[in-house]
């Protein structure tokens, strides 16, 4: 955590099914001082989500009319759904001096970083498109022709990762958690370094 007040802001980015949520919250259990923006969607909930833990769901009527009322750090629309970063609660965290991770998918990673330009950005990409598919398929939650739109929507995301500063191949759980921490711990110290 940053001592003079001001935390880090990581936004981490990955296509569905690459293991993102899984190695935030094994970082976040490993490591102190982080904590997660809870982003704001109009799709239901999946199996097992929370309300105001995964997400906090709300009607594409309230989405539209916090849009309008610009309470969006940024927001973007991905497979018909809508999905957005409160404006309040990373600058809220990031002023209490927490070290903030954001999960943005690259739409809405390109206009946060305008607005945040001391951001990292982090890409967790699938070991190859075959290996993101059987994980798709494996979770079970989407009927086969909107697997497939997931993968294409996968291969457009992970062309987007070049203009990410770190990318972390998610093959083997335990190593990507620890790419992930090292990242956050290196970033840490450099912040630490500059002060």
């Amino acid at each position: 955590m940053d001592q003079k007040g001001k935390g880090l802001i990581f936004i981490v980015s990955a296509p569905s099914g690459a293991g993102k949520t899984t190695l935030v919250r094994k970082v976040m259990e490993a490591l102190p001082g982080l904590r997660f923006s809870v982003s704001y969607t109009t799709r239901p909930p999946r199996t097992g989500e929370k309300e105001g833990i995964d997400y906090h769901f709300i009607s594409p009527g309230l989405f539209r009319e916090r849009v309008e009322k610009d309470q969006f750090l940024e927001w973007a629309e991905v497979m018909g759904h809508r999905y957005g970063t409160g404006r309040v609660d990373p600058e809220a965290l990031k002023s209490e001096g927490a070290d903030l991770i954001l999960d943005i998918d690259t739409q809405g990673a390109k206009r946060a970083k305008e607005k945040l330009t001391d951001a990292v950005l982090i890409f967790i990409l699938p070991p190859s498109i075959e290996a993101l598919e059987e994980r798709l398929i494996g979770r079970g939650l989407d009927p086969p022709e909107r697997i497939r739109i997931r993968l294409a929507h996968a291969k457009s995301d992970m062309e987007e990762a070049r203009w990410y500063q770190y990318v972390i191949v998610n093959d083997k759980l335990e190593e990507g958690v620890a790419e992930l921490k090292a990242i956050i711990v290196a970033e840490r110290q450099k912040k630490r370094a500059t002060q």
